[in-house]
Order: structure tokens, then C-alpha cells, then sequence
């Protein structure tokens, strides 16, 4: 999915609002937004689009909106209140190089860009207005109380704290796996799929998401700070119950590796041939180192 990064890279840079009365906000805004990243959520939203039958073009302003909420999370999550991380991305993390104040500021007008953004008369135009009504819905409900948000709080609630797996599973698939569903069902929503596809769609994001967390777990202890481009060993210094705590490296990436394979299987409906590009996203996510 390598061919979308040009594609979203230039489309947020075209929805990131420049406003010179608030140019020390919208340059915070920028310098996290723009700071490059793997990108999976917009791409899962483009690919997902394409393998309903879509064109991918049509689905940038969900794709983006998703990566906006995302950035808002990252930016928030790394401040003193919360994770207190001074790194994200190999620099410094946005509260360090604007002060808390901005970078809190910062990611509160993210989040409502992603809002206006996904929106918009452009995303009308490319979609419908049912269909920008749905991912509105989508958005606010995945990225909230019962998703992201939702999980950051729990997060926050066990630290210090030694909890069962099925606490940390449910944490994982609000804080991160929530936006990885969203991201997923936006596509599907963009190119007019059915309900079938977009419960395969919310299944399969689900599942990675958890993947995904689950081999942050690992990395947060066995990579480097150089790899990562943020510290390791934050859990443990945060004193935070983690699949890795509970289970070591061999067990967590057994577990990985059966989550990845039916997240693999959950995509079958959408064709083989249609639904390869995602397939090879899945498996890179349990294989990555960084």
C-alpha cells in the first residue's frame, strides 16, 4: 500500500487549516501531523475502499480525517499528565518543542479538524451524504468514551496496578484497536459495501489492533530506543501490567500469530486477489521491529 503515501501525505497537508492569527498552533498542529509515521490507519481506509469496489481517491478526506484523530491521541498520550514521553517519531515529542500548553491546545484542534474534515462538502461530493453522515457517526463513537478515550482512561486507571489479560485485552481493543476498526469500516462506508463487509471490515481491525499492541508490548522491552524512535521500557517504568508482564516474549507473539491469522481469515469476503495488499498489512504488523 506503499502507492498511498504520496496521496495522504499531500491531502493533509491540504486539509491542515493555515491560519497566520494562530501560527505558533497551527505550526504545533503541522509538526505532528506531518512527521511522517507508518500511516496504517489512512491506508486501511484507502485499501478497504478499493477492495469493495471503490475508488481509494474517494475516501482521502475519512482517510485523513482517522490520521488527524490518531496524531491528536499521540500528541495528548506523550504529555506529563499522561505517559510522559519526551520522544515520538526520533524527536522531540510536541509538548517538548511547544510547551504543554500549546501541544494540549494542539490536539484539541486536531481532533475537530478531523471533524470538519470528514465533513466536508469535498467528502460529499466523493462519497454521499449518508455516507459522510455514517463515518461522522463512525468517528465519534470509535474515538470516544466507548473507544479510544475510553481506553487511554483505563489505561491511566491500572497503572501501578497487577491486572488479569482480560482487562488489558479490553483496554487494547478501545484504546488502540477502536480507531484500527474504525479505520477499516470508514473505507468499506466510502465505497457503499454492505453490512457483511463492514462487520469483516470492523473484525479484521480489530483484531490487528490487538496484534498491534501486543507486539508494542514486546518491542517496549526487547528493541532500542534508536529503532523505536521513542524510549523503552516506559511501561515498566510507568509500573504497567502488559502482555509481556503476564506472558514473556514467546507466549505474547503465540498469541499474536493466531490473532493474525484470523484477521486474515475474517478478510475471505472480500476476495482473495482484492483483499491481498491487506493481508501482507496484517503479517507485516506481527512481524514488524519498530
Amino acid at each position: 500500500m506503499n502507492e498511498y503515501s504520496e496521496m495522504i501525505e499531500k491531502a493533509l497537508d491540504e486539509f491542515l487549516i493555515k491560519d497566520n492569527d494562530v501560527k505558533g498552533l497551527v505550526d504545533s498542529m503541522e509538526y505532528s501531523l506531518m512527521a511522517g509515521g507508518k500511516r496504517i490507519r489512512p491506508k486501511l481506509v484507502l485499501e478497504f475502499c478499493k477492495a469493495c469496489g471503490g475508488n481509494p481517491e474517494n475516501a482521502l478526506s475519512f482517510a485523513c480525517a482517522i490520521e488527524m484523530i490518531h496524531t491528536y491521541s499521540l500528541i495528548h498520550d506523550d504529555l506529563p499528565c499522561m505517559d510522559n514521553d519526551d520522544m515520538r517519531r526520533g524527536r522531540p515529542s510536541n509538548h517538548c518543542a511547544f510547551g504543554e500548553d500549546t501541544a494540549l491546545l494542539a490536539g484539541d484542534a486536531l481532533l475537530t479538524l478531523a471533524f470538519e474534515t470528514a465533513l466536508s462538502e469535498k467528502a460529499v461530493k466523493a462519497t454521499s451524504a449518508k455516507a459522510v453522515a455514517d463515518a461522522g457517526r463512525i468517528l465519534a463513537s470509535f474515538a470516544g468514551v466507548s473507544g479510544m478515550v475510553g481506553g487511554q482512561f483505563i489505561d491511566l486507571s491500572i497503572e501501578g496496578k497487577k491486572v488479569e489479560a482480560e482487562i488489558l485485552e479490553k483496554m487494547y481493543g478501545k484504546k488502540t484497536g477502536a480507531l484500527l476498526k474504525a479505520s477499516c469500516v470508514l473505507g468499506c462506508i466510502a465505497a457503499g459495501a454492505d453490512d457483511e463487509k463492514l462487520k469483516a471490515a470492523e473484525e479484521f481491525g480489530g483484531k490487528i489492533g490487538l496484534v498491534f499492541q501486543i507486539i508494542d508490548d514486546v518491542l517496549d522491552v526487547v528493541s532500542t530506543p534508536e529503532v523505536l524512535g521513542k524510549p523503552i521500557l516506559s511501561d515498566e517504568e510507568n509500573e504497567k501490567t502488559t502482555f509481556m508482564s503476564i506472558y514473556g516474549e514467546e507466549k505474547c507473539r503465540q498469541i499474536a500469530k493466531k490473532l493474525t491469522d484470523d484477521a486474515v481469515k475474517a478478510l475471505d469476503i472480500f476476495g482473495k486477489d482484492e483483499s491481498a495488499e491487506l493481508r501482507e498489512l496484517a503479517i507485516n504488523l506481527l512481524n514488524r521491529n519498530k
